[in-house]
């Protein structure tokens, strides 16, 4: 079994630490370590957060203790983002050396939105030297962006299965990996889906942010509960032999949760990645 899922909307109730312990307890085997809070400014300032202070790292190694104690590891990490953003660029090694430190195979960092591959490359090309010194592959993803006059959603960077295999080319090398958020290629607007995604970049697919959509807006609702048929997905993931963590983003889920009914809310996200990963093994 190898289930993780996306802290952040659990620490939202509890702090990071107490969330890590709830996704062990939920059945869960690994976690996707948010690092939102990381370069986020308030008022002109960067908030007040472990992850912003000088001694950041012993902060991961505490969260990495929290969930050894409790059997289980950190699978992959989510850098903050926009890319582009001035003031969380700089930070983007340190959600690096963060992923290491807490144990990680996989650091998430977006390519910028309105970028060609090409340009794109560049960036990851600043970072991967850096990526290798500390063990980490680096994942892109396919994303999203507005059409500002009708707020539809429209292509991006990796949006669809032409543009994610063109990034991966441009840049080729074994630490520039794929990471599929099955929810973004299921957006209709998008012209894609996952099984063509899945198909075309094959085995640079390494990490999945796994949710669902009414097919029109970017959800991050828990599995099986909107209109994303996920059959055809499991079935395309084990005909490319897939072996890399089944990890939920299923972001919005809890939010009308409280915190006395937040643990059946976790395990309700486990049991949704358990399904999903049966249908696999099926």
């Amino acid at each position: 079994m190898k289930l993780s899922t996306e802290i952040d909307s659990i620490a939202n109730f509890v702090g990071q630490e107490k969330a890590v312990e709830m996704v062990a307890k939920a059945g869960f085997n690994a976690w996707d370590f948010s690092m939102f809070a990381m370069g986020k400014v308030n008022d002109g300032a960067l908030i007040d957060h472990p992850l912003n202070k000088s001694d950041y790292l012993s902060y991961v190694k505490t969260l990495r203790k929290v969930g050894e104690d409790n059997g289980i590891r950190c699978n992959q990490s989510h850098a903050p983002f926009p890319v582009r953003d001035k003031v969380k660029r700089p930070f983007l090694k340190r959600a690096i050396e963060c992923t290491a430190v807490a144990g990680g195979d996989i650091c998430v960092i977006h390519p910028d939105n309105d970028l060609s591959p090409e340009k794109n490359a560049e960036f990851y090309f600043e970072l991967l030297p850096f990526a290798k010194e500390h063990g980490v592959k680096i994942a892109t993803e396919n994303m999203w962006n507005y059409n500002t006059t009708n707020w539809t959603i429209i292509d991006a960077a990796c949006s669809n299965e032409k543009s994610f295999v063109e990034h991966l080319n441009a840049v080729n090398d074994d630490y520039l990996v794929a990471c599929l958020d099955i929810g973004h290629a299921e957006i209709r607007s998008l012209n894609t889906s996952a099984v063509k995604v899945i198909k075309a970049i094959d085995k640079k697919l390494q990490a999945l942010h796994i949710h669902d959509v009414d097919f029109v807006h970017d959800n991050h609702q828990i599995p099986f509960s909107l209109n994303v048929d996920f059959d055809p997905i499991a079935k395309a993931l084990k005909e490319i032999n897939y072996n890399g963590y089944f990890t939920l983003e299923a972001c919005y889920y809890l939010n009308d949760f409280t915190l006395d009914t937040l643990s059946v809310g976790v395990k309700n996200l486990y049991l949704s990645a358990k399904k999903f990963e049966d249908m696999f093994n099926s």
